[in-house]
């Protein structure tokens, strides 16, 4: 690996829990939406992710067992496709991460009796989605100190750089 490899698998790194914050926040502000474009309430998306250069994907045969291509659509109606940016790896690091794909969660939706809302059914009963805040803010905790870690090992590689530079003067 060269002397920015270790920055390139930082970067892709960043990149990838950029993502999955995003999700998780897209995740918490639908956490009551009951109607979608699709039908019926939202699912909860997940990111999957895998390691740049590997043979074997993990993420392609969960995503062909969920019947959802590489773009994320299918199942979730291809809400990696309304990301900002480019989520998918064009140029692959060695080493780094990258974003397969968002799949949606195939769980059932939560009922609640609420005869007086507009999607209640005949029995009264509305369909919520199975999304609970605190695993949402887990999962958020969880992209927010994997960032700051790269974060911190891009740094420290700055670091590192500067004083050879240092070193050399």
């Amino acid at each position: 690996m060269n002397l920015f490899g270790v920055m390139d698998v930082s970067a892709s790194a960043l990149k990838a829990e950029r993502v999955r914050a995003e999700v998780v926040a897209s995740n918490m502000a639908n956490a009551e939406t009951t109607r979608t474009p699709e039908g019926g309430p939202y699912q909860r998306h997940h990111v999957v992710f895998e390691s740049e250069g590997s043979n074997n994907s993990f993420g392609h045969s969960l995503m062909s067992q969920m019947n959802v291509d590489a773009f994320g659509s299918g199942l979730n109606g291809g809400l990696i496709n309304g990301l900002p940016g480019s989520v998918m790896a064009s140029n692959a690091t060695p080493g780094g991460v990258a974003v397969t794909g968002v799949i949606a969660d195939q769980s059932a939706p939560l009922r609640r009796y609420d005869p007086e809302h507009p999607d209640a059914g005949p029995d009264g009963f509305v369909a919520y989605p199975d999304i609970s805040p605190l695993t949402e803010m887990v999962d958020l905790m969880g992209a927010t100190r994997s960032y700051g870690m790269n974060a911190s090992a891009v740094q420290a590689e700055k670091n590192m750089v500067t004083s050879s530079l240092d070193i050399l003067k």
